[in-house]
């Protein structure tokens, strides 16, 4: 059968695009045959050329694409080999703009010669020099003209607006000259580099795994298969200077001013020097300009968390449903049966008893005496309304409550403690304390200042200051559940529960020296939600002191549940409260970002969510323990029953 009557076996050829990806696609296209009911494949082979010529700098060469179309037996072409690929006959066909050869086997080699990158240059009627040099006369000349008008003007006290139809024209072409000359002067010379960067930034070659490739179905056209990777060689360039060391990782988004692509070299620059695979922790999907230089340094991907909903917890009178990030079973389902009783017990209440940010930096003097003056010196009100003036001035929300000072020798530790808006506040009560610190250091000029942080604040570690004096906001919850309520949502009775806690809440803890851990399992919801809004994770430790009491009311009928948490250190808005995931979840609560009306109100509403979540995570595991339902319901919520040695293998 002729060649003719078969149809090319092979079709390779090289493509030189000057307007991006749509133009290969578009000579693709116009060698394909649209009649033809057979699909087209593709695979990435390597580049060469016929003439045996390097590439031209000034020209993108793609990566050349094979299509192969069988139109005898319809069935899927076979991948590239990797050797070479083309062997030339004797037989050519060369012109001006093309060149056709045919190789041993029928395939057919078409190199079409580089068409030139169309310039914005090229639309305008007038050289470019000239062009330019008319409209640079042009504004120059107009502009002497109006100063020269507007000078006579000032002087006759002719009022400036009053003009004349020469001056109309000079202003009109002041303005087109102006707009000219600010958009394209000196386009030659910008258009060097955009050329440049054309030819980096759509370089890309089609990845295709052969081993997947599956018998194509009839009638259909796909040009991309897939599973598409785009990798170019300047990339493949920075991933190898990255693994030698030559160019820092954390240096990428910087030098490459794209998160996405910086994020992306990174993580295979990691792979490379550790060996391992990242194959579990997706890239895509997230934008990675949102936490640049705030919330996370070096990013090669994020971690999936599964976000439930709680609710509705019935809260000072509103409902509310509350998102819970975790990964533990019956978690969500724990606290969602404790927002049920809560509701259809008439609800709880939330009170805020403080709200107050600490820093405390630790000082030291040469003596001990010499501390002690600037203790005394502190805690003066005489002084105190100065050193609030001082302190206020690091921000609009800011705002000194008190100064607490401690003493270790001849060290020095000062506790501010001020309100931040609605902002968790660590940043804002740093810089104010660093004012203060400044202004202390006229009078005491011998003051050292050893840390902005000395411990006394207490952030992120357990300790008896927050759990005695607060940190954040002091929030206590309460709510009376009903007899009928404990029977049958709960499972048990109300002298249970209140044994139970007695024994387990208050002794237990206190056995184990438990510090601001009276509770059943506060940190599990605090954290949950904390994740979920964006909070920050570690102060959970602190944001977790709690106490649970119970006892029976209304002649033992009725039980009287309470948590009181004296740090919930929570804000709506900065860090992380601005994702996109997280900003979502704390609408949903109906607290994101500030609040208009009242500055720090949706800070200290989240606070009180948090409590009332806490009070409904801790009447249903009481319950679950009293009733001995724990064990049963975590094997069955809290259990996979997939195979696993399937799902490894």
């Amino acid at each position: 059968m002729s060649d003719s009557v078969r149809g090319p076996r092979c079709l390779i050829g090289e493509f030189d695009v000057g307007l991006g990806p749509l133009s290969v696609l578009h000579q693709i296209l116009l060698l394909y045959n649209p009649t033809s009911p057979h699909p087209i494949h593709m695979y990435k082979c390597p580049l060469q050329t016929t003439d045996h010529t390097p590439p031209s700098p000034n020209r993108h060469h793609y990566h050349c694409i094979t299509i192969f179309m069988d139109l005898r037996r319809g069935l899927p072409p076979k991948p590239p080999s990797t050797s070479p690929l083309i062997r030339h006959r004797k037989t050519t066909f060369n012109n001006k703009n093309n060149r056709r050869s045919f190789s041993s086997n029928g395939t057919v080699v078409v190199n079409r010669s580089p068409s030139p990158i169309p310039k914005a240059s090229d639309a305008l009627p007038l050289p470019l020099y000239l062009t330019n040099g008319i409209f640079f006369s042009l504004f120059f000349c107009v502009a002497y003209f109006l100063l020269h008008r507007w000078r006579d003007k000032i002087r006759s006290s002719t009022p400036l607006h009053v003009v004349t139809l020469s001056e109309i024209a000079a202003i009109v072409s002041l303005i087109a000259s102006f707009i000219y000359l600010l958009g394209f002067f000196g386009i030659d010379f910008v258009q060097s580099f955009i050329g440049s960067s054309r030819v980096d930034d759509d370089n890309f070659t089609l990845e295709d795994d052969v081993k997947h490739h599956s018998k194509p179905k009839p009638r259909t056209m796909n040009l991309l298969p897939t599973a598409v990777t785009f990798t170019s060689e300047k990339d493949e360039e920075i991933v190898k200077s990255v693994v030698s060391g030559s160019i820092p990782s954390y240096s990428l988004e910087s030098k490459l001013g794209d998160c996405r692509r910086a994020a992306s070299i990174r993580r295979q620059a990691l792979e490379r020097k550790t060996g391992r695979s990242l194959l579990g922790l997706p890239l895509e999907g997230f934008d990675y300009e949102s936490i640049l230089g705030q919330c996370c340094e070096m990013p090669i991907g994020y971690v999936q968390v599964p976000v439930g909903i709680a609710g509705p917890l019935l809260l000072n009178g509103g409902e509310y449903m509350v998102p819970m990030a975790t990964t533990e079973g019956c978690l969500v389902a724990s606290t969602n049966r404790g927002c049920k009783a809560i509701f259809a017990s008439g609800g709880a209440t939330a009170i805020l008893l403080k709200d107050g940010m600490t820093r405390a930096p630790v000082v030291r003097f040469g003596s001990a005496a010499r501390a002690s003056h600037l203790k005394f010196f502190l805690e003066d009100p005489i002084n105190f309304d100065a050193l609030s003036i001082v302190f206020n001035k690091s921000s609009r929300f800011a705002r000194l409550q008190s100064i607490q000072c401690s003493i270790a020798g001849k060290n020095l530790y000062i506790r501010f403690t001020c309100s931040t808006g609605d902002a968790m506040g660590m940043n804002m009560v740093s810089k104010g304390v660093q004012n203060v610190l400044d202004f202390l250091q006229i009078d005491f000029p011998d003051m050292e200042v050893i840390g902005i942080s000395g411990n006394f604040c207490s952030d992120k570690k357990p300790s008896a200051v927050n759990w005695i004096e607060g940190r954040g906001k002091s929030v206590v919850c309460e709510s009376v559940i009903s007899s009928e309520v404990v029977k049958k949502v709960l499972k048990t009775t109300v002298p249970a529960l209140v044994e139970l806690n007695m024994l387990k809440n208050l002794t237990g803890s206190a056995l184990a020296g438990s510090l601001g851990g009276f509770n059943a399992h506060a940190a599990n919801i605090v954290s949950a939600v904390f994740i979920a809004t964006g909070q920050d994770p570690a102060q959970n430790i602190e944001s977790s002191n709690c106490i649970t009491m119970m006892e029976a009311v209304n002649g033992g009928k009725d039980l009287h549940i309470s948590v009181t948490m004296p740090s919930i250190e929570v804000g709506t808005v900065g860090g992380g409260t601005q994702l996109a995931s997280q900003s979502a979840c704390l609408n949903l609560i109906g607290v994101k970002g500030a609040s208009k009306d009242s500055p720090g109100a949706n800070a200290r509403n989240l606070a009180t969510v948090i409590a009332g979540s806490v009070l409904a995570g801790e009447l249903s595991l009481m319950s679950a323990i009293s009733s001995g339902q724990l064990v049963k319901s975590h094997m069955k919520y809290n259990r996979s029953n997939r195979d696993m040695t399937v799902i490894s293998s």
